[in-house]
């Protein structure tokens, strides 16, 4: 059998004008303050909290099994769109016999 020759290059050297310290994506970051978040993935980002209340609101009269919230990422604070309604349900009556 013969014997394979392989050749290595030497790494090459970060060019000094260049941010190597940037992360690129493939995915566009959340720009604003407010991220819309439904099942746990942002979807948009809003300037003002009522801003992204008012459109997660919108998603979830319309899709009320998915589970979507606000979340502030200065302050990392979520908050539960339509928790309130679901939370005002009274709980099932236990029927107790005597």
């Amino acid at each position: 059998m013969t014997s394979r020759i392989v050749k290595v290059r030497p790494p090459a050297e970060p060019a000094a004008d260049s941010d190597s310290h940037v992360i690129t994506s493939q995915r566009k970051r959340p720009e604003a303050r407010y991220w819309l978040q439904v099942d746990r993935q942002t979807k948009s980002s809003h300037a003002t909290s009522q801003a992204a209340e008012e459109a997660g609101a919108l998603i979830k009269s319309r899709h009320p099994i998915v589970q979507v919230s606000v979340y502030d990422h200065i302050e990392c604070v979520s908050k539960i769109i339509g928790a309130a309604e679901s939370d005002a349900k009274a709980p099932p009556e236990t029927s107790a016999t005597s």
